[in-house]
C-alpha cells in the first residue's frame, strides 16, 4: 500500500493546533487540520472521485495514514483505498475554479464507521513532506519541503502570513499523496457532517 506511505474518538474532525509551543501566536497562527468529513467519506465509499467503486480489504500490517481520522491503521481494521480530488471539493464549496490543478489521488479511509481524528498532535509529522499553498481561486502559490517535526509549525505560520493564502495541502514527498488540508481557524471553521 503505498497511498501517502507506510511505517510502523472525538466526532468533531479537526486538529488544532498554534504556531509556538503552550498555544498560538495571535488568532491568524491557529491552525486547522482538516480530514475528509464523514459525508464525504460515505460518499467515497460508495463511487470515489475516479468514479470507481471502493474496494475495502482487511489491513493485515497496518501503518496506512487514514484522511478519515489523520492517524495510521490498526492491524486488522478493514480499510479501503479510493480515489479523493480535495481541492475539487473545497472549490466545489467556494465557487472557486481550480482549473488545471484540479487533481486527484490515492487516500486510505476506515471501510465502516470512523470516530474522527483523537487529540489535537499535528498528525503525519513524522517524514519528509511537502505544504502546498493554494489562493482563494484555486491557484497553487508555492510549496516547501518540512523536514523535520519542529519545522511544520513554523512552515505553516509562513504559509499563511501570506494573506493569499485560502489552504495549505499537507502531502507525501515519497509519493506525492494529499494527506489533509490545513485552513485558518475561524468562527465558521465547523465540522461537515
Amino acid at each position: 500500500m503505498s497511498a501517502g506511505g507506510r511505517g510502523a474518538g472525538s466526532t468533531s474532525g479537526f486538529r488544532r493546533w498554534g504556531g509556538a509551543p503552550g498555544g498560538s501566536l495571535g488568532d491568524m497562527t491557529t491552525r486547522t487540520a482538516r480530514p475528509v468529513p464523514p459525508s464525504v467519506v460515505r460518499e467515497l465509499l460508495v463511487t470515489d472521485d475516479a468514479g470507481r467503486p471502493a474496494v475495502p480489504h482487511t489491513d493485515d500490517e497496518g501503518g496506512a495514514p487514514l484522511r478519515c481520522c489523520l492517524r495510521r491503521s490498526r492491524p486488522g481494521e478493514r480499510v479501503a483505498l479510493v480515489s479523493y480530488a480535495p481541492l475539487r471539493r473545497w472549490a466545489a464549496g467556494t465557487g472557486a475554479d481550480p482549473g488545471a490543478y484540479d487533481e486527484q489521488g490515492p487516500v486510505f479511509l476506515h471501510a465502516g464507521e470512523c470516530a474522527g481524528p483523537q487529540g489535537t498532535d499535528l498528525p503525519f509529522t513524522h517524514a519528509h513532506r511537502v505544504l502546498r499553498r493554494y489562493s482563494a481561486d484555486g491557484r497553487i502559490l508555492g510549496g516547501r519541503l518540512v523536514e523535520a517535526p519542529e519545522d511544520f509549525a513554523p512552515a505553516l505560520t509562513e504559509a499563511f502570513a501570506d494573506p493569499a493564502t485560502a489552504l495549505v495541502h499537507v502531502r507525501a514527498v515519497e509519493y506525492g499523496c494529499f494527506l489533509y488540508e490545513v485552513r485558518r481557524a475561524g468562527p465558521h471553521d465547523t465540522p461537515q457532517p
